[in-house]
């Protein structure tokens, strides 16, 4: 199959270049719902849409009105649009390779397949990318929220410091349907002629200290500043709502796992960490290289051991009950002597 891209496929339909049939799927629901949305855009203007729009649902249609649909042509329009929401839940494609050897070039086909997505081997999912758009919305990552926060606001014509940044991917995690609608928030919420969102909006609107953070526990470990550490350490303790345990530690492990690899980079500077981390640099200046002059390989090691073994302890394997505040301080110690 072709491999399709979000950013590919939004712009040839920005430049009205609209395929008969788009097939979306993956576990990211975000692009899928996007594109769902864009393709509608491209194909139908908005006094177009009452009538030559179908809404339907796989888990509630069979394939037969599908393709029904699909045979009716538009009014009043050139184009019809037939969407297929949990496209998932549907028994079978039979009898949608019937329809794509005679498509209705009047028609945009558009199946909305979230959590899962096409088998390769079968002859519909070949015909479809042959015939039309297969496009897989993969899972986004946590390391890859701060390139997704500056893309959306520098489409929206602003952006946002770095700490503001760290305090969105900490607070709202990759649930890209939730950063869109928070940084939509934070849009709203700026001051006028002002562009840039700060760590104090974002603490503002999600409750999260910009001072004491999971981000910040990485910075002081990294640069092993006790006093630091143990101030964040008395605020999570003080607010154990206000931190999830499970958060702190994945946030951790990506750390130490980065700086596990960093001894590793063919060049120990800071751009040549960086691109070998593929992480920004001003991430690898603030913490990976002084972690680097502070923390050894095999005590690195040690550690990602000993985050495994809070995190066992943190779900109750072994029958611990231990409060999640001490266990974290028993890490922290461990990390810093």
């Amino acid at each position: 199959m072709a491999e399709h891209t979000f950013d590919s496929v939004s712009r040839d339909l920005r430049a009205r270049a609209i395929a008969p049939v788009y097939y979306l799927c993956g576990e990211e629901s975000y692009y899928i719902d996007r594109l769902g949305g864009l393709i509608v855009q491209a194909a139908l203007a908005p006094e177009e849409q009452d009538f030559n729009l179908d809404v339907l649902y796989g888990g509630d249609t069979a394939m037969e009105r599908i393709v029904e649909r699909a045979r009716t042509y538009p009014m009043m329009a050139a184009r019809r649009v037939v969407m297929v929401r949990e496209a998932q839940q549907l028994r079978s494609l039979e009898g949608l390779e019937a329809y794509l050897q005679h498509i209705t070039p009047t028609t945009v086909l558009v199946f909305c397949h979230k959590g899962g997505k096409l088998d390769a081997r079968k002859s519909v999912s070949k015909l479809l990318a042959e015939k039309g758009v297969v496009f897989e919305s993969k899972r986004v990552y946590d390391n890859q929220l701060p390139a997704f926060i500056g893309q959306y606001l520098r489409a929206k014509g602003s952006g946002a410091d770095e700490k503001a940044v760290q305090m969105l991917v900490a607070s709202v995690g990759a649930d890209l349907n939730r950063m869109a609608s928070e940084l939509d928030k934070l849009l709203l919420a700026l001051p006028k002629g002002q562009k840039v969102v700060t760590a104090e909006m974002v603490s503002a609107l999600t409750g999260m200290s910009k001072d004491f953070n999971a981000f910040e526990l990485c910075e002081a470990l990294a640069r092993k500043d006790i006093l630091k550490a143990n101030q964040i350490l008395a605020y999570f303790r003080g607010n154990p709502r206000g931190f999830a345990l499970q958060q702190v530690l994945s946030n951790l492990f990506t750390f130490f796992s980065d700086l596990l690899t960093a001894f590793y980079a063919p060049q120990k500077t800071e751009q040549g960490v960086a691109d070998f981390l593929s992480r920004p640099r001003w991430k690898v200046k603030q913490e990976i290289m002084p972690a680097m002059q502070n923390y050894g390989a095999m005590k690195v090691l040690h550690i990602l051991a000993e985050i495994r073994k809070t995190d066992a302890a943190s779900k109750g394997v072994g029958g611990c009950k231990t409060p999640h505040g001490e266990l974290l301080q028993e890490l922290v110690f461990f990390i810093l002597h």
